[in-house]
């Protein structure tokens, strides 16, 4: 009994970690990561090996470094201003309220724009920044998006063995 609730619990937080990767709010690769704890505890620790938890726990900590690293790249290479950095994020938290989960996409590129805009950027300027800073955003999502599924596959491969 205590067994079937740990794997059930482990993995809806892998598909909250999977959720999380599109929602800047939710820690996805780490709950991810934290439903195979939660599998492993329930099987005994049989499941997986110490390079396996080496490996994902690493990959872990570079996808969740990386998160915040490539927004900035593609806002930096592409010259944002401050302004349209907050506006961005300010932009990517609304649009998740206003059109889920899209509007995160729409509402980060529309913001970074806005902001650069009220920098005293113009049109061809305003629009490359919003570009830059919505590839670094979906390049990082991508990137935990590719985690949390890899977590998955492994976890649901396990769960049924």
């Amino acid at each position: 009994m205590v067994t079937t609730t740990l794997i059930i619990l482990g993995l809806i937080l892998a598909i909250i970690g999977l959720i999380g990767c599109v929602l800047p709010i939710i820690p996805g690769p780490v709950l991810s990561f934290l439903s195979l704890v939660l599998l492993s505890f329930a099987k005994g620790w049989e499941p997986f090996s110490a390079v396996f938890w080496i490996v994902m726990a690493g990959l872990m900590i570079l996808v969740s470094v990386l998160d915040y690293i490539f927004p900035a790249v593609g806002a930096k290479k592409s010259g944002a201003t401050k302004a349209g950095m907050w506006l961005s994020i300010i932009g990517m938290i609304i649009g998740i309220f206003v059109f889920p989960p899209w509007g995160m996409f729409i509402g980060a590129f529309i913001g970074g724009v806005t902001g650069e805009i009220i920098s005293g950027r113009k049109g061809k300027e305003a629009l490359r920044v919003g570009w830059g800073i919505f590839w670094g955003n979906m390049v990082s999502i991508g990137l935990k998006l590719a985690y949390s599924s890899m977590v998955i596959f492994f976890y649901i491969q396990e769960m049924i063995s």
